[in-house]
């Protein structure tokens, strides 16, 4: 006999997390399952902060995978404008979005969140930053920030998740969903597994399933959608690099916005092309997908500083016709740029790029940046990254020289790939159904959204949504 809940949710992370905490705190009676492939946040630890070199833990990258996901351990930033974190805002309303993002920064304020907001002093020097923006072309998006710093950001998901526990939310840890059990066009139950030997439990049967994987289920939610004839459409995927400069460079910027975030359509191609993520005093770090392919990112903690600013430079990509699995084409790119830096997260100064060379270990040590990220393999990121991101990308940085001069140095550090997967846009209405009745997809998997905050406020608008259908 199958055991029976009536929302399951598959994935710990913002927009899972958000949706039993949501249900709780509306007094809803339904029983509720959260299903995560990795451990509770107390048991997430990576090695590499002793081993000082990444050791590519398995079953899967505790960076990576966990309660509260990904977002936990980078840098834990939540925008507070509806402008920034995805297309939400186009499926609910602008109006709606942001009364959700200042119904749910409130509550992260509840679990300990730093009252400060960075980005909404120094008026005049946003202005002048602006200005140069537009003399390079660049557009400059206007988003208060409040920085949990990555430390801060796992003690508050712990209490979050300790508060969950204590309410009478299941959680299992350890376990992957294999299927989903569709009947008649109906979301009925879940197929489970152990997350180590995919041996196959257990079915769950479930009033409610939703799928909150973030951007780590990309691949298994289009099998799911592909399988079960979820509607859906091709996404976008991100290529791009994680660029390191000192922080006298990115001082006024750094001081006056927190994280500068500036949009362009560089010639020749005018794809969009971005800044994201960005980490005053930050970390180079690097997290693993399951297929062993190395992604870098950035971590910026609230007392541990470097003398490094990082932010990541993306091209954004769509493909259609012959061919539409961008998925498929980032994960191909970034197992070019591992496969010269030999597993490892490749280095290269800008200068050596324009020169058309490499860049040597040697070189590294006589820059005046050095590298954040440990065991970074200095090489030739020319070689493996797409002539067209990579035009974009060089074009995007002598643009961002105007704006923060000397970011375009020639010892300013590239490193790759850094590439966003974003899944394929489910098509969903604005109570979140999928055309499965049952079945809902939320956060970063759903393709609607980016990032910390948008995720979590798609998690508590699908619990309010579970709430007035009760009704």
């Amino acid at each position: 006999m199958a055991l029976k809940y009536d929302v399951v949710i598959v994935g710990a992370g913002p927009s899972g997390i958000f949706t039993a905490l949501e249900l709780v705190k509306q007094k809803t009676d339904k029983k509720i399952l959260i299903i995560e492939k990795g451990k509770r946040i107390d048991k997430r630890h990576c090695p590499k902060e002793q081993t000082r070199s990444c050791v590519y833990c398995k079953p899967y990258c505790h960076i990576t995978t966990g309660f509260s996901g990904a977002g936990a351990f980078s840098d834990g930033k939540l925008s507070l404008s509806y402008e920034v974190g995805g297309d939400l805002p186009a499926l609910i309303g602008s109006n709606n979005a942001q009364e959700y993002i200042d119904y749910t920064d409130k509550i992260y304020l509840e679990y300990g969140a730093d009252e400060k907001i960075e980005g909404l002093e120094n008026n005049d020097e946003i202005k002048e930053i602006r200005r140069k923006a537009i003399e390079a072309g660049l557009k400059l998006v206007d988003c208060p920030i409040r920085h949990l710093g990555t430390e801060k950001a796992q003690e508050i998901y712990l209490k979050i998740q300790n508060s969950l526990l204590d309410s009478g939310v299941d959680i299992t840890f350890d376990t992957i969903v294999k299927d989903i059990v569709v009947e008649e066009g109906m979301a009925k139950a879940v197929v489970l597994a152990d997350a180590k030997t995919k041996k196959e439990e257990k079915v769950l049967e479930a009033e409610t399933v939703i799928i909150a994987t973030g951007r780590k289920g990309a691949d298994w939610l289009q099998e799911m959608c592909l399988k079960h004839g979820i509607d859906h459409g091709a996404g976008t995927v991100d290529i791009g690099v994680r660029v390191e400069v000192r922080n006298e460079i990115m001082e006024k910027v750094n001081n006056v916005l927190y994280e500068s975030k500036l949009i362009g359509y560089p010639t020749p191609y005018k794809n969009k092309v971005r800044t994201f993520c960005q980490n005053p005093g930050g970390f180079v770090s690097q997290e693993n997908y399951d297929n062993d392919l190395a992604i870098v990112n950035g971590h910026s903690y609230k007392d541990k500083k470097s003398h490094n600013t990082n932010l990541a430079i993306l091209s954004s990509h769509n493909f259609s016709q012959p061919f539409n699995q961008p998925i498929e084409y980032g994960k191909k790119v970034g197992e070019l740029v591992n496969m010269l830096g030999n597993g490892k997260i490749l280095v290269q100064r800008y200068g050596d790029i324009l020169d058309g060379k490499r860049t040597w270990q040697h070189e590294l040590q006589q820059s005046n940046v050095s590298p954040t990220l440990p065991d970074a393999v200095a090489g030739d990121l020319g070689s493996a990254i797409p002539y067209r991101p990579l035009i974009n990308i060089l074009n995007f940085i002598k643009s961002m020289d105007i704006v923060v001069p000397g970011f375009a140095s020639r010892e300013t550090l590239l490193y790759g790939p850094e590439i966003k997967f974003y899944s394929n846009r489910i098509n969903l209405d604005e109570k979140l159904k999928t055309n499965i009745k049952g079945l809902y997809c939320l956060g970063d998997s759903s393709g609607w959204t980016r990032g910390l905050m948008m995720a979590s406020v798609m998690g508590v608008l699908m619990a309010r949504n579970l709430v007035e259908e009760e009704k």
